[in-house]
């Protein structure tokens, strides 16, 4: 009687342990889904917004950034004002190359009044170790920690004035094929946990601030994003 009891404890032990297990793996598959998606859009957005002719970001930006973060999405709804939601892809510059991607997730934030379900892709370029930092905590909000400010466009713009020397963060919005400097003071970024555990098993601030993986320790197909990153910034 004992040994069946024994028997049975151990079949309905085994039985939740597989179905736990099941249920991980199918959770990682789908994130891992999610995430190839996201690298897909971020790097599609971060090529038109470089193939837009004299009004991309200026090369004397990007030759200075210390990371990346694009955050490619689609504001739904007739009439919002304000708050919004993104995901987006950060990666940081390592040496004259770049890291794996991290995600991370944004929210908050006001940049005017938009009618309509417009697509909004924003980028922000960081420009210093401190914004990177202030990026990855738990709970960042721009314009407070570290400061940001709308970037400036075009092959002939000096990126020598006051703000982008000053800046930690330039913002910019693409949106119906105009692109633009934006700002996203207010706006709140945090790491997307859920996804940067179930694909690399660490947070984003692991793998950008402690670790500084290169981009070609990522799974194959999320290594899309840093590539097309490493196109255009190779300094």
């Amino acid at each position: 009687m004992r040994f069946r009891a024994i028997t049975l404890f151990l079949s309905v032990f085994i039985l939740a342990t597989q179905s736990v297990i099941a249920q991980q793996s199918l959770k990682n598959d789908k994130e891992m889904r999610a995430a190839i998606a996201r690298v897909e859009s971020a790097s599609e957005v971060f090529d038109e917004v470089m193939d837009i002719k004299d009004r991309s970001i200026p090369e004397e930006i990007l030759e200075k950034a210390h990371a990346i973060v694009v955050f490619p999405g689609t504001l739904k709804g007739a009439f919002i004002f304000g708050g919004q939601r993104g995901k987006g892809v950060a990666v940081r510059k390592i040496g004259r190359n770049w890291s794996a991607p991290a995600f991370v997730n944004l929210g908050g934030g006001s940049v005017g009044f938009q009618i309509g379900g417009q697509k909004i892709d924003y980028v922000l370029v960081i420009m210093n170790e401190e914004g990177l930092k202030g990026l990855l905590e738990d709970k960042f909000e721009m314009g407070g920690e570290a400061s940001v400010a709308a970037g400036p466009i075009g092959r002939t713009t000096a990126a020598s004035t006051n703000a982008t020397l000053d800046a930690a963060i330039l913002s910019y919005s693409k949106t119906q094929g105009a692109f633009a400097g934006v700002s996203l003071k207010g706006a709140v970024i945090k790491q997307d946990k859920s996804i940067n555990r179930a694909v690399y098993g660490k947070s984003a601030k692991d793998l950008l601030i402690r670790d500084q993986a290169l981009w070609t320790s990522a799974p194959e197909d999320l290594q899309e994003f840093p590539r097309t990153v490493r196109k255009y910034i190779r300094r």
